[in-house]
């Protein structure tokens, strides 16, 4: 997939600036709702494009697959993490329902980049 650079590739420029967010947002809570669920969201945010990322760099396209479920994996913890932050009061209706959107948007597009490189490895794919 070398005719890409990594930065082009939408879904991981949507994941990076999602886990940025996310960073930031997490950044202003207070010392325990940091310790417990602000780690706990931002290691899985972070690793939504860290997975993406790691299987772009790898030679079969097995293995770039195998880390897009990762990454997918990740996604669905996000989305759990940020469900907890709703309940426990660490983010509004409205950041959750914003947040969430987002995460849905990374999820569908990566669910369209993991059907490209099936394509493309089973020679049905020009890219």
């Amino acid at each position: 997939m070398s005719y890409f650079n990594l930065d082009d590739l939408e879904v991981y420029q949507l994941a990076e600036s999602f886990s940025d967010e996310i960073w930031f947002l997490v950044s202003e809570w207070d010392y325990f709702a940091k310790d417990t669920v602000g780690k706990q969201i931002v290691r899985s945010a972070d690793s939504i494009g860290a997975n993406i990322a790691e299987g772009y760099g790898r030679y079969h396209y097995k293995e770039n697959r195998n880390f897009c479920y990762f990454s997918r994996g990740s996604i669905i913890e996000t989305k759990g993490w940020l469900r907890k932050s709703k309940i426990r009061k660490l983010i509004t209706v409205e950041q959750f329902d914003i947040l969430f959107e987002k995460l849905q948007t990374i999820h569908l597009k990566l669910n369209a980049y993991l059907k490209f490189i099936g394509k493309s490895s089973n020679g049905k794919s020009d890219k």
